[in-house]
């Protein structure tokens, strides 16, 4: 590694703690979650967040852009929200001057860094599948125009796990373009007391801006260049592909336990995931604990359970915990 690298990895490894010093002003405890954004945010990748309400998930991405000094849209999906509602739409305009009028494309709320895609299971699926596109080719197709979108390219969406009235699942396809599934659980005893003392008084949070969006791209293009050893490689494909029970060579459990397993997606985004985890600690390749740590918010959303896993009271993390312990390097 060269003495530039090695400065690389030191300034990243810093810029990681100042970010999370700053979500910290408004974010109490939450370490775990704040560590996957941060993955997500340096490899590039989308997360789906889901937690109860008053969880603080729209605080936590509100302020992650603010400390990253990125453009952030919030969208709330609702059962009557429509596509153009997020890309945009064609408005017919009057050209200054010429007396003549032409369609004119005004961007949607989706033009922007990071969108907060708010109970994203609350819309249709015609609406959902609006954001396919922007997800994987980082574009818009209005009309028989094409529209860049700006990079990074964040989409950090939410759902509601207990109340399934009114809500539309997510189809598989879509699911499967979110790097990060994250689950987003209660407060300890002392941390709620610690946001009850902050939040019932005036208070300036003051969040400083750490870093911008060219900074954070050149970072992401740094980390895409990070080496990563042969067996760290396939142990990543081998725990991937022991998913699936259609493979000869998965444990028995999984025949019994799976409908269908993840696909070479979830290969690339566990290695995507274990490379930034080691830069983000200031090291300079990636190990099997890197990737091991990455499992269950990589691979839970990308196995679909069989009746005879759910009538057992299993669910896909439960069966990532048991593919973890017999799935060796």
């Amino acid at each position: 590694m060269s003495n530039e690298q090695a400065k690389t990895l030191e300034s990243l490894k810093d810029i990681s703690k100042a970010i999370t010093n700053e979500i910290n002003k408004t974010i109490v405890g939450q370490q775990e979650v704040i560590e996957n954004f941060l993955t997500a945010l340096f490899a590039g990748g989308h997360c789906l967040l889901e937690g109860v309400p008053g969880l603080a998930k729209t605080m936590l991405v509100s302020t992650l852009a603010e400390a990253t000094d990125m453009k952030f849209s919030r969208i709330q999906f609702t059962p009557d929200l429509m596509p153009s509602d997020i890309t945009g739409t064609e408005i017919l305009a009057e050209i200054p001057g010429e007396g003549k009028r032409q369609f004119q494309f005004l961007k949607g709320p989706v033009f922007a860094n990071i969108i907060l895609a708010d109970e994203i299971n609350r819309t249709p699926p015609k609406t959902q599948s609006s954001l396919l596109e922007a997800m994987q080719e980082y574009q818009v197709t209005a009309g028989n125009n094409t529209f860049e979108l700006d990079k990074p390219f964040l989409v950090m969406a939410t759902q509601n796990p207990i109340e399934q009235e009114g809500t539309y699942p997510l189809p598989e396809a879509q699911l499967d373009r979110f790097m990060f599934n994250i689950l987003i659980d209660y407060p300890s005893h002392s941390e709620e007391v610690d946001i009850v003392k902050l939040t019932t008084v005036n208070r300036e949070t003051g969040v400083k801006k750490v870093i911008d969006a060219q900074e954070i791209v050149r970072y992401q293009n740094f980390i895409r260049q990070i080496p990563v050893s042969d067996h760290v490689m396939e142990y990543a494909v081998n725990l991937v592909r022991a998913t699936r029970p259609g493979n000869t060579n998965c444990p028995d459990y999984i025949k019994t336990w799976v409908s269908w397993g993840a696909g070479p997606r979830a290969s690339q985004y566990l290695i995507i995931a274990a490379k930034t985890r080691a830069a983000l600690d200031g090291r300079p390749t990636p190990s099997i604990e890197d990737v091991k740590k990455a499992a269950h918010i990589v691979l839970r959303h990308r196995i679909l359970v069989s009746f005879a896993a759910e009538a057992e009271g299993l669910d896909s993390n439960k069966i990532v915990s048991k593919l973890l312990e017999s799935i060796k390097p």
